[in-house]
C-alpha cells in the first residue's frame, strides 16, 4: 500500500503538471500574462516544497501527502471559476502549494522504502508521471473541455486522497534525530548547493516544455489538435518510455554519469525541436528531449538521498524547491521573450541551461568524493 500510496500521488501530479502548458492557449491572455501564470505556479511550489521536508521529517509522510492532495482538489474545482486573470492566479499559486508537496512526500516516502535502489525505485515511480502527463496533454487536446478536463482531474485527485489517508505509513524518523536548527549547516553543504543548481536549471527546462511547447507549436503553424498531441505521443511519452528504461540501467551505471549524459543530449535535442521545419522531424525532436530529461529529475532526488542521511527529507525538499526557482525565474522571461508571438526566442533558454547544466554536473564530481570521505 505504501508504493501505491507514492504512485498515485506522483500520478497526480503528472495529471496536473501539464494543465497550465495544456489550457493556456484557451486564455485570453498576453505572453507576460502567461508567463505570470507560471510564476505563480512555481512560487505555490517554492513555498510546499521549503516546508514539506520539515514537515515529514519531523511529522511523517501521510499528513503531507493529504494536504497536498486536498489543495490539488480544491485548486482545480476553483480553476473553471476563477473569473479572470486574478482569479487564475491564485488558482494556480494554491495549485503548485499542492503539487509541491505532494512531490515531496511522494518521493520521500519511497526513497525511505527502498533506500538500497533509491535511484531505480524514484526513476520507477517518476515513470507514472509520464503517464499522467500523456493523460491530460491527450485529453486536452482531444476528448475534454477546460472545464471537464479539471472536474475530471479533481476527481482522480480525490481517490488518490481517499488511499493516502486510509494507508498506515511509517512515522518520522527519530533515529536520524534531525532537528531545524541544522538546516542552516546543510544549506552550506557545497554538495547540496550544486545539487540545488542542478536542478533548477533542469525543472526550468522541463516543465518550460510542458507549459510553453504546445504555444510554441500553434505559432509554429501546428493546428491545436497536433500541437497537443506532439506534447502528448512525444514529450509526455519519451519521460514515460525514459523512466522504464533507466530505472534498470541505474543498477549498473553511476547516477551522476546517467544525469551528465541526459544533460549533453537535452541540450541537442531540444535545440533540435525549435529549429527543426517539417512536423515529423520537430515531433520525433521533441520525443528525444522527453527521453533524455526522463531520468534526471528522480536520479538527482536519489543522489541527494544517497548523499544526506540525517534530515534527508528537508535536503530533498531543498533541493526540490530550487527546481521550482528555477521554473519561478524561467517563467517571466521566457513569456518576457516570447513577445509577438516569439516563442522560439524564449525557449532558447532551455538548450542554454542545458549546457550550463553540463558544466554543473562536471563540477558536482569531485565535491561529492570529498562529501563522502568526509
Amino acid at each position: 500500500m505504501l508504493i501505491l500510496s507514492a504512485t498515485l500521488a506522483i500520478f497526480v501530479y503528472g495529471l496536473i503538471a501539464p494543465i497550465l502548458g495544456a489550457l493556456l492557449p484557451s486564455y485570453p491572455l498576453t505572453p507576460s500574462q502567461q508567463g505570470n501564470l507560471g510564476m505563480a505556479q512555481a512560487l505555490g511550489l517554492v513555498i510546499a516544497s521549503l516546508s514539506a521536508g520539515p514537515v515529514i521529517d519531523r511529522r511523517g509522510n501521510r499528513l503531507a501527502l493529504v494536504t497536498g492532495l486536498i489543495l490539488i482538489v480544491a485548486s482545480l474545482v476553483a480553476a473553471p471559476n476563477a473569473g479572470g486573470y486574478g482569479g487564475l492566479l491564485f488558482a494556480y499559486f494554491v495549485l503548485g502549494i499542492g503539487g509541491g508537496v505532494v512531490v515531496t512526500g511522494a518521493n520521500a516516502l519511497v526513497g525511505a522504502v527502498e533506500p538500497t535502489r533509491r535511484g531505480s525505485a524514484l526513476n520507477f515511480l517518476n515513470l507514472f508521471f509520464g503517464l499522467g502527463g500523456i493523460i491530460t496533454t491527450y485529453a486536452a487536446s482531444y476528448l475534454l473541455t477546460p472545464v471537464v478536463l479539471c472536474y475530471s482531474v479533481a476527481a482522480l485527485t480525490f481517490i488518490a486522497l481517499v488511499v493516502n489517508a486510509a494507508t498506515r505509513m511509517p512515522g518520522p524518523s527519530r533515529e536520524a534525530g534531525f532537528r531545524l536548527n541544522e538546516v542552516p549547516l546543510l544549506l552550506s553543504r557545497p554538495a547540496l548547493i550544486l545539487l540545488c543548481l542542478f536542478l533548477f536549471l533542469y525543472v526550468a527546462c522541463e516543465v518550460g516544455v510542458w507549459n510553453w511547447l504546445k504555444a510554441y507549436l500553434i505559432s509554429a503553424r501546428f493546428d491545436s489538435r497536433s500541437a497537443g498531441g506532439v506534447v502528448s505521443y512525444g514529450f509526455a511519452f519519451g519521460i514515460l518510455l525514459g523512466r522504464v528504461v533507466v530505472s534498470r540501467v541505474l543498477i549498473k551505471v553511476p547516477a551522476l554519469t546517467v544525469t551528465l549524459i541526459s544533460a549533453i543530449l537535452m541540450a541537442i535535442t531540444t535545440y533540435a525541436m525549435l529549429h527543426l521545419e517539417s512536423q515529423r522531424s520537430i515531433t520525433i525532436a521533441v520525443f528525444c528531449a522527453g527521453l533524455t530529461m526522463a531520468p534526471v529529475f528522480p536520479t538527482t532526488l536519489a543522489i541527494v538521498g544517497d548523499t544526506f542521511h540525517r534530515g534527508a527529507a528537508t535536503a530533498l525538499g531543498i533541493v526540490i524547491t530550487c527546481g521550482w526557482i528555477g521554473l519561478a525565474v524561467s517563467s517571466p522571461i521566457i513569456g518576457s521573450l516570447a513577445e509577438n508571438q516569439n516563442y522560439r526566442r524564449g525557449l532558447m533558454l532551455l538548450p542554454l541551461f542545458s549546457v550550463v547544466m553540463v558544466l554543473v554536473n562536471l563540477a558536482l564530481r569531485p565535491v561529492l568524493r570529498r562529501h563522502v570521505t568526509a
